[in-house]
């Protein structure tokens, strides 16, 4: 493993495992204050959680912008600086006992946006440092380590909580983006050409370029939306799969079991996917999200612990395989210079689905009965994504697209005379 790939494991593992700290803590530091009647409800965690939610999500855009004209290390640094910094400051006024929603739900908004214009520069940095044939490998490994953070931050979070308190969490949690924005701020990356700077109407132009370069691919827009059908049934499922389980498969411990072999699966999965000889990469990227329609169909249909528990392993496996697989193909067939713009198309839909799933799981299952929006959502996320598989595209190894520099592409308009049409055809053939 070369020395920038093994920067970007640890800094992003660094980042993981803060970003999984965070909301065991908040949830425990309100919850704490508000038995002790310094808070005023248990419904401030909610408002705090959305604070980080709702930035992340009228951000992304922007954000994507930014991660395509500046060089993404430096976006990356000051992105994880400032989540950094907002969690020291959470610490700090816990460590004093002072649990005021209102400077808690600021700061979470802070970080919220940090998040936002972070995560497009990430993919674009990993496509800048790592050479093409290396990033599946580099991908499979992230999210190992990026699965097994998930998995610790919450208990990391809950023993520092019972030990030392929360305030020592979000220090913790705050050292932790420190070191991923150190390790990752001084990564060199190739050079590549970067627009100058027009003003707002060089970035309005910039912003429709990007969507017109995600329009322009059929395979991205195809698997981002069935994407945005399986974190919508995601909510569905981790919100009733749970009422169901302990209901009528053994109880508390029946859901236990599930979610920790979905955690093995996506981990095995993850691992197995820089491994495999996967010549077609889309294809494998469809069939591991349409996968999740078996632990759907296997809840909705009241199947025993054992099918039920099996069905969601494989789930969890093909999302596993998916990611990486995904994450490398963005990679490989978006041009680099508008990748982050293209990229925070794929993560809006990602951050907005599975919330919504979650809150309206109850309300719909409450009228229809749990049964019917779980074998719905089956059909449906099957149906979306196994539906890339009637592209051409999904069937080609196009060689990797890295700039849009070839004499097929028309040169992108000057600041103040609209938007370029970014060319005629990418090497991929969209």
């Amino acid at each position: 493993m070369t020395q920038p790939m093994r920067r970007l494991l640890v800094g992003r593992t660094c980042a993981a495992l803060a970003t999984a700290l965070i909301p065991t803590t908040l949830t425990l530091a309100l919850l704490r204050g508000h038995a002790s009647g310094s808070t005023g409800s248990a419904g401030d965690l909610g408002l705090v959680l959305a604070c980080e939610l709702l930035p992340m999500l009228v951000l992304l855009p922007v954000a994507g912008v930014l991660a395509d004209r500046f060089p993404p290390q430096r976006v990356v640094l000051a992105a994880d600086l400032l989540r950094g910094a907002a969690q020291i400051a959470i610490g700090a006024e816990l460590l004093c006992g002072l649990i005021r929603v209102p400077d808690l739900a600021v700061l979470a908004a802070v970080t919220g946006a940090a998040i936002a214009f972070g995560t497009p520069a990430v993919r674009t940095l990993v496509a800048a440092t790592v050479d093409a044939d290396q990033r599946l490998r580099l991908n499979s490994r992230l999210d190992v380590a990026t699965g097994l953070a998930q998995t610790a931050g919450p208990a990391t979070a809950g023993g520092m909580m019972l030990m030392l308190g929360p305030g020592w969490s979000s220090l913790l949690t705050g050292a932790l983006f420190i070191g991923s924005a150190t390790t990752l701020g001084g990564l060199h990356t190739r050079r590549a050409t970067r627009p100058t700077d027009g003003g707002h109407a060089r970035f309005r132009a910039q912003l429709r370029e990007g969507w017109t370069e995600t329009r322009r691919h059929r395979w991205f827009l195809t698997n981002v939306l069935g994407h945005g059908v399986w974190h919508l049934a995601a909510g569905f499922l981790l919100t009733l799969g749970p009422l169901i389980a302990v209901r009528s498969m053994g109880g508390d411990g029946a859901w236990v079991l599930v979610a920790q072999l979905g955690t093995v699966g996506m981990l095995v999965g993850a691992f197995a996917a820089g491994r495999m000889p996967m010549r077609r990469p889309l294809v494998g990227v469809a069939v591991g999200a349409a996968v999740y329609a078996l632990p759907m169909a296997a809840f909705g249909l009241g199947m025993a612990l054992p099918w039920a528990a099996s069905a969601y392993f494989l789930a969890m496996f093909g999302l596993g395989v998916l990611s990486p697989l995904w994450e490398t193909a963005i990679q490989r067939r978006i041009p680099q210079e508008v990748l982050g713009r293209v990229g925070s198309f794929d993560t809006l839909i990602s951050f907005a689905a599975r919330p919504l799933g979650l809150a309206v799981a109850v309300p719909v299952a409450t009228l229809l009965g749990t049964s019917t929006p779980l074998l719905a959502g089956a059909v449906l996320v099957a149906a979306a994504n196994l539906a890339v598989l009637l592209l051409p595209e999904a069937w080609e190894h196009p060689e990797p697209v890295t700039a849009r520099s070839d004499a097929r592409r028309e040169p992108v308009a000057a600041a103040g005379q609209g938007h370029s049409e970014a060319g005629s055809r990418t090497a991929d053939g969209r």
